[in-house]
């Protein structure tokens, strides 16, 4: 070459089987032959201070040969110096509108050569996507191992064996320092600042550095992560270890698992608004002062006074036993560590058992009486289907094919109606289910003006304190005694008039035992108690039953 040059040396090779199994063969990139083309630094072509200088491509039937210079910039004449002394000695080139015939390179453009830190195997390397038998815009990088040829362009007949690079970096500016320490420590992923931090391995020796990606290699790998799909799978076929490094598991937003379940605020008012007794075997003793011969009476001179007669009701209630039991490997509560859960677990069972202990208040347990599992109606008497002498059952007649807005309706006027026989205390409640609620809002007059536009104005005309949905009521249905089947809409009552009752030691109490032979902790929470209505008319059960026809 007539023109100087500060080094030259193979930017790729011919005939040489790439790791991915691609050759390149001889002339693909003929038509590069005596283009000059940039030069930059480890690819990152995305800014111009990168570009170290310029390339003279010279095409050869062994590969591609780069005659280079490098430009006048600081970077350029720090690189410059890298390259003199041998801290740099590896070529890449980058190429597009590549065309491939099988495994093998026909055809390509290169668009720059870049200096790297070490070429990723010797010879040559390709890290791209490319489409087999066709042109395609796809892009390459493509690697050399073999040494560089150092040239002075003013210096060709220097040489100065006895000169370390111990020396020539002694006589660098601390300016110029500062920017090799940066080039090094952005190539480590390391922050070195000043030469204070003492360096642990050779930065050009890959075999030794398997946690740390070049940019090099980063681009090949971005490269591929089109071919493979995802950059995980990228980053594994190029044998990078200890990959969680580079993609680290998941963190949980919240400190404990939540828990998918039903809507409890309904749970949590009801366990607090029922009357509780330090006993539990509940004894109720009525007297039926509502016949007429219960009525005074006036008095006639000379008839006989007649005694007032009227009957005595009793009802007693005993307790049963409510449970949850769960068990966790002792192994699984010493290996997870990101939350305690031991409590978590406890707080789902306690959180489970309220749920059970309000659902068979209001409506029983749903289960079967031949299942072992059901809480036994007479120890917990649920609400609903309580005597007739406790729980006022109000049907809500309703057509066949009624809509949601006269059904409303019914549910409406059949509450209000009803309330003239309740005899319980105070302002009472209404637990409905989330869809009579919902249609009662919805309610519109002749005008189409919405009726109720709150909550609080539905309760007033209902008559109740308050509205609460409970999720349990929810297609609740029992076949009456005239074989209709009526479908739970609502319950009227004021909780005070229910009583729970629990011995001492009868409460809530959580026991833990260890199953050695299992290796396996044991939890159990339960509750021994009892539960009924205490006053006779204390509750309005609102059910839906279909009109007879005619």
């Amino acid at each position: 070459m007539e023109k100087s040059y500060d080094f030259s040396g193979w930017a790729t090779r011919n005939n040489l089987k790439c790791s991915d199994g691609r050759t390149i063969l001889k002339d693909a990139f003929k038509h590069n032959d005596g283009q000059v083309v940039p030069m930059v630094w480890n690819h990152q072509h995305n800014d111009p201070h990168n570009v170290l200088g310029h390339a003279l491509l010279e095409n050869r039937k062994e590969g591609v040969y780069a005659y280079c210079t490098f430009n006048d910039t600081e970077v350029g004449r720090n690189v410059k110096l890298l390259v003199q002394h041998g801290d740099v000695s590896a070529l890449s080139i980058y190429a597009n509108q590549l065309k491939q015939q099988g495994g093998s390179v026909l055809h390509g453009a290169i668009r720059e050569v870049s200096l790297v830190l070490a070429g990723a195997n010797p010879g040559a390397f390709i890290d791209s996507v490319m489409s087999h038998g066709e042109e395609s815009d796809e892009e390459a990088f493509i690697y050399t191992g073999e040494k560089l040829s150092l040239f002075h362009a003013d210096e060709t007949d220097k040489t100065d064996d006895e000169e370390t690079i111990a020396d020539v970096f002694d006589t660098l500016s601390e300016k110029q320092k500062t920017v090799v320490y940066a080039m090094l420590g952005q190539a480590l992923g390391e922050n070195l600042e000043g030469g204070n931090e003492e360096m642990k391995q050779n930065v050009f020796d890959k075999e030794d550095k398997k946690d740390t990606l070049s940019h090099v290699d980063m681009v090949g790998i971005i490269a591929d992560a089109k071919r493979y799909g995802s950059l995980r799978d990228a980053v594994l076929a190029h044998g990078i270890e200890n990959i969680d490094y580079l993609f680290p598991d998941a963190q949980n937003v919240m400190n404990d698992p939540q828990f998918i379940q039903r809507d409890m605020g309904w749970v949590r008012k009801v366990m607090t608004a029922v009357h509780n007794t330090p006993f539990s075997r509940i004894k109720s003793i009525l007297a039926d002062i509502t016949e007429a011969d219960a009525r005074a009476k006036g008095y006639v001179k000379g008839n006989l006074k007649i005694e007032e007669v009227f009957s005595l009701l009793k009802r007693t209630t005993s307790p049963t036993t409510i449970y949850k039991k769960q068990k966790l490997d002792r192994d699984d509560i010493v290996d997870i560590t990101d939350f305690d859960v031991v409590a978590w677990l406890k707080s789902e069972m306690r959180t489970m058992l309220d749920e059970e202990l309000a659902r068979a208040v209001l409506v029983g347990d749903g289960r079967l009486n031949s299942s072992d599992d059901k809480i036994n109606e007479q120890n917990i008497r649920p609400i609903w289907t309580d005597a007739d002498l406790y729980t006022i059952k109000t049907p809500v007649e309703h057509a066949a094919n009624a809509t949601a807005d006269q059904k409303a309706k019914a549910f409406i006027r059949a509450a209000v109606k009803s309330r003239k026989n309740y005899k319980g205390s105070g302002s009472p409640i209404l637990y409905a289910t989330e869809d009579i609620l919902t249609d009662c809002l919805l309610m519109e007059d002749t005008t189409g003006r919405v009726i109720y536009d709150s909550v609080d104005k539905l309760a007033t005309a209902l008559r109740v304190k308050e509205i609460i949905t409970a999720p349990v009521m929810e297609g609740q249905t029992r076949v009456g005694a005239d074989t209709k089947t009526y479908t739970l809409a609502g319950i009227i009552v004021n909780l005070t008039d229910y009583n729970v009752g629990a011995d001492k030691g009868g409460a809530v109490n959580m026991f833990d035992d260890f199953d050695i032979d299992y290796n396996a902790q044991k939890y159990l929470i339960e509750t021994r108690c009892s539960g009924a209505l205490i006053k006779p008319y204390a509750a309005i059960a609102l059910e839906f039953v279909e009109a007879a026809a005619g």
